[in-house]
């Protein structure tokens, strides 16, 4: 049994803390707006749950997972997550985040910029191209026919496979992308971010994502 903690509790955040509950793991939660709004949520998830602060929860956690608004990535702490496995759910969207110069030109991707905030975490960029409905309810066993695939990646191979072994037990097989430079395959705006994909389809979709990259 290991100890998840949440920096987020949204859609996302709350769907990975059910999964990881009902797999056997502690959670810690914790959003923006302090640990007493997370009441509800703490209840209908059990004894394996309780809400903290931001700072709580990446102190806590055996591994963190970051799910909040990219533009409010420098708001993460990070002393507490010194060391750690950091799993980055975040997604770019201009429209909601503000303008990110380095994004926009592609001299960086958004998990690269979470890194570089926590110089001494070891970020893997996993869960930001499926719904969080289809997260909740998509997981199947192990050589399930057809079964969906998500990627990873992630600078560090350890971490990418403490990571890849969440995805595996919460129900789908692993993509592993190699470096964290590489989680732009499958950000928005790339074919594999949001399509229903087995193992065989994600990996060409990311294939496709680079040779459109680089005929862009």
């Amino acid at each position: 049994m290991a100890t998840i903690g949440l920096i987020g509790s949204g859609t996302i955040g709350g769907t990975l803390a059910r999964l990881a509950v009902d797999h056997g793991h502690r959670v810690v939660l914790s959003n923006s707006r302090g640990p007493g709004t997370l009441g509800d949520l703490v209840a209908e998830l059990g004894p394996d749950a309780r809400a903290d602060t931001a700072e709580g929860a990446a102190a806590a956690g055996d591994v963190v997972v970051v799910t909040i608004p990219l533009g409010n990535y420098r708001q993460v702490p990070v002393e507490p997550l010194r060391g750690k496995v950091v799993v980055d759910t975040n997604n770019y969207y201009p429209q909601r985040d503000g303008r990110i110069a380095e994004l926009d030109d592609g001299t960086t991707t958004s998990s690269e910029l979470l890194q570089a905030h926590l110089p001494e975490s070891r970020v893997v960029k996993a869960f930001n191209h499926i719904q969080a409905g289809h997260l909740a309810d998509h997981g199947t066993p192990a050589g399930t026919p057809g079964r969906r695939a998500l990627a990873v990646a992630g600078d560090d191979d350890e971490a990418r496979a403490v990571v890849a072994a969440l995805v595996e037990g919460f129900g789908f097989d692993v993509v592993d992308l190699g470096p964290l430079a590489e989680g732009w395959r499958v950000q928005p705006g790339t074919p594999g971010y949001g399509p229903e994909l087995d193992a065989e389809g994600l990996r060409r979709a990311a294939a496709e994502a680079h040779r459109s990259r680089d005929t862009a």
